[in-house]
């Protein structure tokens, strides 16, 4: 009898370098299900999304995810580690919870973009709409254009840094999340408000506009962040509530 060969139990999974998705035929679960796996491919493109929702969501490997197309609620929530582009526009939530990775949007992104997001980086190359940020913990958000009412609402912590305008009550209710617009602000939120500029600010806007891939002028934006009038109750204060 030829003598058996072991095979050791603890091997690595073999990884693929490369997988392509069609979703016209594949299904969500199905898709998401195969990027979280074990073997999942080190780097993906996926065509056809048609508006899907909870497009790449729970990802928490180093992988790479290239959409072609256009993407529906919640596309890469709650993302951890993983690159995910979307050339198109995409729907309500995007990078919502995000911890860490990147995630940009090649088109728009509707509202809530980046909302409770603790870290990483999202960018989107066009507009987002409205409450972009909101209540964001820790993640940097870099819009090319304009953003909606009520973005970076009770924003915690993080960077939000806008190259267009700013809708109404922006960074309302704000704890400690600064923000850097480049346009005009319809108007600003509860206990929101304009700041100096210092050179350590300059400084680490143009290393997230340089993360982002903008290039501009630190310069040319205005800082704006919390009055720490809303902290504690105060009588005083009671209309802002």
């Amino acid at each position: 009898m030829a003598p058996m060969t072991a095979v050791p139990v603890d091997s690595a999974p073999v990884t693929l370098s490369t997988k392509s998705f069609d979703l016209d035929i594949a299904e969500t679960r199905d898709f998401n299900a195969a990027l979280q796996s074990n073997e999942a491919p080190s780097s993906v493109s996926v065509s056809r999304p048609a508006g899907k929702h909870a497009l790449a969501c729970g990802l928490n490997q180093p992988i790479e995810v290239t959409i072609d197309g256009h993407v529906g609620y919640y596309c890469a929530g709650m993302n951890q580690l993983a690159s995910v582009t979307v050339n198109g526009n995409a729907g309500v939530g995007v990078a919502e919870n995000m911890m860490s990775g990147t995630v940009r949007i090649r088109g728009d992104a509707s509202q809530s973009a980046g909302a409770t997001a603790h870290g990483g980086l999202l960018v989107v190359e066009g507009n987002a709409a409205a409450r972009c940020g909101i209540s964001m913990k820790g993640v940097d958000i870099v819009v090319g254009g304009n953003i909606g009412h009520m973005s970076a609402f009770m924003g915690q912590a993080g960077r939000l840094v806008v190259l267009g305008d700013a809708g109404e009550a922006l960074g309302d209710s704000l704890y400690e999340a600064r923000i850097y617009v480049r346009g005009t602000v319809a108007s600003l939120g509860a206990d929101c408000i304009k700041k100096e500029m210092r050179p350590e600010h300059l400084v680490e806007l143009q290393e997230l506009l340089g993360a982002a891939g903008f290039d501009a002028d630190p310069r040319e934006f205005t800082r704006y962040g919390s009055a720490r009038s809303l902290y504690n109750f105060h009588v005083d204060n009671a209309s802002a509530y």
